[in-house]
């Protein structure tokens, strides 16, 4: 009773030590509010009022229905130029994309001499380049393809495909990007406190303190463990309601209870690293770049950016032995998909056995550490 005891007063006081880091308090509230409505809504690879011109030196009726296709929020509405124009305004970065459709357009098309329109992209906005530019030959084509259709009267293909999208079906980016912030900020915040708890305990000579006390190391450092942990859970379960399904209007598909015990096992696991991180470091500066080491890999390795199948078989069995890998398949399962305990019960078994391996490890870590203090 007595450990327990201790574990609980030493996680109070590690409350009351966040309670008066006003730095630390400011980052939380940013990290699960802003943080992720930005996220949510200024994705970059999205197209969301692309600036667009067109040079129409066709003036025929497919030219005029090839302009009307384009309209907010994907493009800005579009303004006609004339050739002269044109290098001007892409110079200026005034227009992301310039559709040049050439004289005789139509008369051409109809006449089967395979007539070419012009795309002309600045490219220093990579990401929407990119993205945009497929988006404006699929719209240019299914365009030109309606209008052969109604004036040759061709009867469609005796096949169609139709397109369902299960679990987002109108294809709403705001829907994955405020979920996976959330995800990568458990991470990453969870991380930081623990880590920057213990760093600032030595740096402001408590440490010493807690070693003349009847405490062990294992419950200095579970008390470090539940009281960040605890703060990581709170946020996100706020900013999962308040934020992302309150501000956002985000359908949640799953249990929220169930996320968020998904949420605190692998918040074991990574407040544990925290902790290992803390005794590798001197001071911040130093647990900062051991961070950036550490947190950029989980992260983009993990399956929340690209699907692992991508990725290298190598990597994709290196990064079974992260918790990030499995914490983001089992949210990306319960929140998207609505899956239950009897889907996700894999996951949670590897978070489970990563989280104690990875505690035992800091344990060991974090006892050398305190005995070279003593």
């Amino acid at each position: 009773m007595s450990t327990w005891a201790n574990i609980y007063r030493l996680g109070i006081k590690e409350l009351w030590s966040l309670r008066r880091d006003n730095i630390m308090l400011l980052l939380i509230c940013y990290t699960f509010t802003l943080s992720v409505y930005t996220a949510a809504t200024a994705l970059p690879e999205t197209l969301h009022k692309a600036p667009i011109a067109i040079v129409d030196e066709d003036a025929s009726p497919l030219s005029a229905r090839i302009i009307e296709a384009f309209y907010p929020p994907q493009f800005n509405l579009p303004q006609l130029i004339s050739p002269e124009q044109m290098d001007f305004g892409m110079d200026a970065g005034l227009y992301t994309f310039v559709i040049t459709i050439p004289a005789n357009f139509q008369s051409d098309l109809l006449a089967g001499r395979a007539p070419q329109i012009q795309l002309s992209t600045d490219a220093t906005r990579m990401s929407q380049a990119f993205t945009g530019s497929g988006h404006i030959q699929h719209m240019i084509n299914n365009e030109i393809n309606g209008f052969m259709q109604q004036r040759q009267g061709q009867v469609a293909n005796a096949v169609g495909l139709e397109l369902r999208a299960r679990f987002n079906p109108t294809l709403e980016k705001v829907w994955f990007g405020s979920l996976m912030q959330i995800i990568n900020n458990v991470t990453m915040l969870s991380i930081i406190l623990t880590g920057a708890a213990l760093i600032r305990e030595r740096e402001h000579g408590t440490i010493e303190h807690l070693l003349v006390m009847p405490v062990t190391p294992t419950e200095i450092m579970l008390a470090k463990v539940w009281a960040m942990g605890l703060v990581v859970l709170c946020a996100a379960g706020i900013s999962l309601v308040l934020v992302v399904q309150g501000a956002l209007r985000v359908p949640i598909e799953g249990s929220i209870s169930l996320f968020l015990l998904g949420t605190a096992l692998h918040l074991f696991a990574t407040t544990a690293m925290g902790i290992f991180l803390a005794t590798l470091a001197r001071n911040m500066p130093q647990f900062g770049m051991l961070m950036i080491l550490i947190l950029l890999p989980l992260q983009l390795l993990s399956g929340g950016t690209t699907p692992r199948e991508s990725m290298p078989e190598i990597v994709q069995d290196i990064m079974l032995l992260a918790p990030t890998t499995h914490y983001v398949s089992q949210s990306q399962a319960i929140l998207y998909r609505g899956a239950g305990l009897d889907v996700v019960w894999p996951q949670f078994i590897c978070l489970a056995v990563i989280g104690i391996t990875l505690f035992a490890v800091s344990l060991s870590r974090f006892r050398n550490t305190i005995n070279q203090m003593a």
